[in-house]
């Protein structure tokens, strides 16, 4: 999976509903991300919405599915839809995505790695600058981080 940036490059590509999800550690200081298989990036779990679910089920389906963790996904922090960004896949698909980034919460489960995970860590902002972390992820994590009580639309 590579990220591609052009003028109206969405134009060329899929659109796709993606979920994302912050999880805090107890402190609320770190946040969890993975780190991906494709491309050894860091990112927020998350992935496609399928056909037949609700935004915050798929959601706790992408969590589940890439950390091995249950939660309870609750309020929306942000949509995030940039018409110049757009996900290219090894297989020739590409989308511009349009992302439902939530905060949840973990219920049960123990972390664990997935066939499209292969780390996985709480990291605060500062430990986050030494992670090559998808620009995506960091721009929905500064949001999160600036504790604002609207949704963010961009």
């Amino acid at each position: 999976m590579k990220i591609v940036y052009g003028y109206r490059i969405g134009k060329k590509a899929k659109l796709a509903l993606v979920c994302s999800a912050i999880i805090f550690d107890d402190s609320r200081e770190k946040v969890l991300l993975t780190r991906r298989a494709d491309n050894s990036k860091w990112c927020l779990p998350g992935g496609h919405m399928e056909a037949g679910e609700s935004t915050t089920e798929a959601c706790a389906r992408e969590v589940l599915e890439e950390t091995g963790l249950t939660v309870n996904v609750g309020r929306l922090i942000g949509v995030y839809g940039n018409p110049h960004r757009i996900t290219e896949y090894a297989d020739g698909n590409k989308f511009q995505s349009v992302v439902l980034c939530f905060e949840a919460a973990t219920i049960s489960g123990e972390l664990t790695l997935s066939d499209e995970t292969t780390e996985f860590g709480y990291y605060d902002i500062t430990e986050m600058q030494e992670l090559d972390l998808l620009d995506s992820s960091q721009e929905r994590i500064n949001d999160a981080l600036a504790w604002e009580t609207r949704t963010i639309i961009k």
